[in-house]
């Protein structure tokens, strides 16, 4: 029986000839993942077992993101017991503010995982690295815990489904919109445990963004992964980011899929994900007329240089509706100064919107932009629950940049395409 992609790379790490889907196996890790939030409910279980060192102090990487710069006391108290743990292990992957970026949009970034690897992390969106064809997943802080000490981790290998994409998309639809519509397809548990494996020629034509963007929400469908094929674009990106040695694995060509869906990506429209699921899509033409408080343009999802473009293209010569509040974080601080050298910066203030610091900040109601009750949001995140941006009585829409912007100029959910025609008839 074949394999797929993300059942060879599990084999290869344990050791074995193959796997099947349902087998358990313990599995060598290549990194290991943890921020503020998750980091130090591990360091005190690490603490507990009286460990002297950790695995490989070059296979851990810890990245004060979510409460970072610290928010009030409690989550300063939460960096300094990951920054104290860092010192004395001699972390060589530990991120201070004014290096630190959003985890999952750093780790890439810095070349620290690539085609090949295992990687676990205490945040379901480690998912993200998949992009790379790498295995990536998000598990609990005991196991992120278990795997610094060991370097090991037990995995029920998952089984998977097949994603074949094809053509080439239309102006203004990007990753979030081919995840979205996947999601609005197959559902929050559509996937559930199994392993999401992108094929096809349409890959050709998405960026790498797009790709990590598509990755990062394979947990949204309730996957244990997202997977991409390497091709010359991965491989590009991962000989400007990265020194380590890469490891192609394609599937087999008998690899068994519980499914198989097909997507045309030049018949997806701009699509917006309504409260309070990922999955309750709808493409932006059948939105109706939802107006809106407050856009936020960035995370681990769409916080990258290509979204910020997307974002000021939009943005460029026109301001933000009054009545709405726009938030523009840069993902990391590379990108953060790409985006200020390019002039992005100055589009997105002139429009009257305010930039930050890299952060996760408003994602997951953290601060830098939570909703007060009956307030509507545009974020370009991950998840919309009841209450993931602040009050219960909120509502999250999620989209992409592009629409985010367009819906920050009209105050409305709006598709770029709709001012573009409104500036040609003026």
């Amino acid at each position: 029986m074949g394999m797929t992609m993300t059942q060879k790379i599990l084999a290869a790490h344990a050791g074995l000839g193959s796997v099947q889907a349902g087998q358990l196996i313990e599995a060598d890790l290549d990194m290991v993942l943890a921020n503020d939030i998750t980091g130090p409910v591990a360091i005190h279980e690490i603490e507990k077992l009286n460990k002297k060192t950790v695995f490989d102090k070059d296979k851990i990487a810890l990245v004060p993101d979510h409460f970072a710069p610290n928010k009030d006391i409690k989550s300063a108290e939460h960096c300094k017991c990951v920054r104290e743990f860092a010192r004395a292990h001699d972390i060589t992957n530990y991120f201070e503010v004014g290096e630190m970026g959003i985890e999952h949009a750093l780790l890439p970034e810095k070349g620290l995982i690539v085609a090949g690897e295992t990687c676990i992390g205490a945040d379901s969106h480690t998912c993200t690295y998949g992009a790379l064809g790498a295995f990536s997943t998000g598990v609990g802080s005991t196991d992120m815990g278990a795997g610094m000490i060991t370097g090991k981790a037990w995995f029920k290998v998952p089984s998977a489904i097949r994603f074949v994409l094809t053509g080439k998309p239309q102006k203004w639809v990007s990753g979030k919109d081919v995840i979205l519509h996947i999601i609005g397809k197959i559902g929050v548990d559509g996937a559930l445990y199994k392993s999401m494996e992108f094929v096809g020629d349409g890959i050709a034509n998405l960026s790498m963004d797009d790709r990590f963007t598509i990755a990062n929400m394979a947990i949204e469908a309730g996957a244990k992964n997202g997977i991409f094929p390497v091709d010359e674009q991965t491989v590009a990106y991962m000989k400007e980011h990265s020194k380590k040695t890469y490891t192609v694995y394609e599937a087999d060509e008998d690899a068994v899929y519980d499914e198989t869906y097909t997507i045309d990506l030049s018949e997806l429209e701009p699509t917006v994900a309504f409260p309070h699921l990922p999955e309750n899509t709808r493409t932006v033409k059948e939105a109706g007329e939802v107006k809106i408080d407050q856009v936020v343009i960035g995370s681990c999802t769409n916080g990258r240089i290509s979204d910020l473009r997307a974002a000021a293209e939009v943005l460029r010569g026109r301001k933000v509706a009054r009545g709405v509040r726009v938030i523009v974080i840069p993902a990391t601080q590379s990108i953060y100064l790409q985006a200020m050298e390019e002039g992005l910066l100055k589009t997105f203030i002139e429009a009257g919107a305010i930039v930050s610091t890299p952060t996760c900040g408003p994602c997951l109601g953290g601060y830098m932009g939570i909703l007060a009750a009956g307030e509507r949001a545009v974020s370009t995140t991950n998840r919309n629950f009841v209450g993931r941006m602040g009050h219960v009585d909120s509502e999250v829409y999620l989209a992409s940049p592009a629409v985010a912007a367009a819906s920050a100029v009209t105050g409305k959910i709006s598709e770029p395409g709709e001012l573009e025609k409104s500036s040609e008839q003026a």
